[in-house]
């Protein structure tokens, strides 16, 4: 079996195989061991710009961070982005080559799999060991055919298997054996261990079950990572539950909301402002109350016209001219930067239906989606106050001007977005731009917070968090065994 690679696959999705991943990546990365992180198909609208041009799930890029590597698209050759609940942006090796139905995709996947074998070849002959991340479960019978994502990856490069539930959804002990018994048996074989995730309470409770799952199954359990309340790492895909917002205290918060768009993109822009200790941000859902806000950001959409469509039924224009009459300020990002001018064509149909929409017409601008997606990480200053502020373009639209605006952002060549002559509405095209303490600071005293806005380390908070998540493997999983499946003697330091 090849022991140059592990794969985690969870019992569902959210079990924990990102953030196992990332752990493992790190873990092995403070041994010296020169490890990548490897996601074969991604489903998600959180992406990142990758060192070599392209686009990748913004787990890998995390998992990449942990591992002190910088993104690179064969850590995520096929990426899915979600255009509606029946299609999506297929990405291979970083590029949209077309848009698909769950059908089309399905027969594609032997194409996909040359894709995947070849990144994953480049990346076997330049690191010592990979640490694969699956997808969903292996046991989604209706997927099994032509799969590249779970077992049909490992058994393709003959790998072993860990296998990650989450015992705070409960069920935990029903998920792993029923995930277990819908394999084959070549399969079944391939699994070497389970893992429990987000454990709470007192172990010896848990222990008798531990004991039966592993004679019922002739499984050992890894270990069982505890539940770690605090702990911030950025989400694959999913929102934030309410329960993991960090709410701030005190009259002098910020009050900050986001509509909450079905086809969100991104939303990781906003964690700087989830962490920020003077912050109170609320992701507005449907049929929720629009609450009094001192800023309004309108987020990234992979649909932005029907995005905004979604906006107008929510109440949210007229919500977003109150807040305005009152001296709100409104930012749009991408997506969201879009929806403040005039018009939003897209005559390809690349996000639905060939067509147009009317926008907030904030700004005197229109916007074409071109099949040619931009795609850089970008380092510039804010227009208003020339603080530095790094990031990412991730767009299929260009945006024409019919009028002049100060930008959002200068770079050395060029600029970027928009400020409104009132100075109440800001539109960028830039994602991170909350990341850097100082253009988050700056963007927050513009926003309205008084005081002394100086906002969090961002970064750093990030690095302590995966740092947190390698100190459990250390302290809760078997590392020997850990070392046994992936042949560590004589590499670690």
């Amino acid at each position: 079996m090849n022991t140059h690679t592990l794969m985690v696959q969870g019992t569902t999705s959210d079990a924990g195989k990102s953030m196992l991943v990332t752990a493992l990546c790190r873990w092995l990365a403070r041994q010296d061991i020169r490890v990548t992180p490897f996601k074969p198909q991604n489903m998600a609208l959180n992406s990142a710009v990758s060192v070599d041009g392209g686009e990748i799930g913004r787990a890998q890029a995390v998992q990449a961070f942990a591992a002190g590597l910088a993104p690179h698209t064969d850590m995520n050759p096929v990426l899915l982005k979600p255009n509606t609940d029946k299609s999506a942006q297929v990405i291979i090796h970083g590029h949209a080559i077309a848009n698909m139905d769950a059908y089309g995709f399905h027969n594609y996947k032997s194409v996909a799999l040359n894709a995947v074998l070849e990144s994953y070849a480049r990346l076997a002959a330049q690191y010592d060991r990979i640490i694969v991340e699956g997808a969903g479960s292996p046991a989604e019978i209706n997927l099994r055919t032509n799969d590249i994502a779970n077992m049909g990856f490992a058994e393709a490069v003959d790998c072993p298997v860990l296998l990650i539930a989450d015992i705070d959804r409960g069920g935990v002990f029903a998920h792993l054996v029923g995930t277990l018994a819908l394999l084959s048996e070549s399969e079944q074989a391939r699994i070497k261990g389970f893992v429990i995730n987000r454990f709470r309470g007192d172990i010896a409770l848990l222990q008798p079950g531990l004991n039966w799952l592993e004679q019922y199954t002739g499984k050992p359990v890894l270990g069982v990572l505890p539940y770690l309340h605090g702990l911030h790492l950025e989400a694959e895909d999913a929102l934030p539950h309410p329960t993991d917002l960090i709410a701030a205290r005190g009259a002098e918060c910020l009050q900050v909301i986001v509509p909450a768009l079905p086809r969100i993109s991104n939303h990781t822009d906003f964690d700087p402002l989830r962490l920020h200790p003077r912050v109170n941000l609320r992701f507005v859902g449907p049929g929720e109350t629009i609450p009094p806000a001192d800023l309004i950001i309108l987020p990234g959409s992979k649909s932005v016209r029907a995005d905004l469509d979604w906006l107008r039924q929510q109440g949210w224009e007229e919500a977003i001219q109150r807040h305005l009459r009152y001296g709100g300020k409104l930012i749009g990002v991408c997506g969201g930067f879009q929806m403040l001018g005039k018009g939003i064509h897209d005559p390809g149909g690349l996000e639905g239906a060939a067509g147009s929409a009317r926008g907030l017409a904030f700004f005197d601008m229109d916007t074409t989606l071109r099949p040619d997606k931009l795609l850089r990480n970008v380092q510039g200053t804010l227009a208003h106050n020339g603080v530095t502020v790094t990031g990412y373009e991730i767009h299929h639209g260009m945006t024409a001007y019919r009028k002049h605006y100060q930008p959002a952002i200068l770079f050395a060549q060029g600029t970027d977005g928009a400020m409104s002559e009132d100075g109440l509405i800001m539109g960028s095209y830039l994602h991170g731009l909350f990341e850097s303490a100082e253009a988050c600071t700056a963007l927050l005293a513009w926003a309205g917070l008084t005081g002394n806005p100086q906002s969090v380390d961002y970064r750093a908070i990030r690095d302590a968090a995966i740092n947190r998540l390698a100190d459990s493997i250390d302290q809760y999983l078997d590392t020997s065994r850990l070392y046994q499946l992936l042949d560590l003697q004589g590499l670690s330091a």
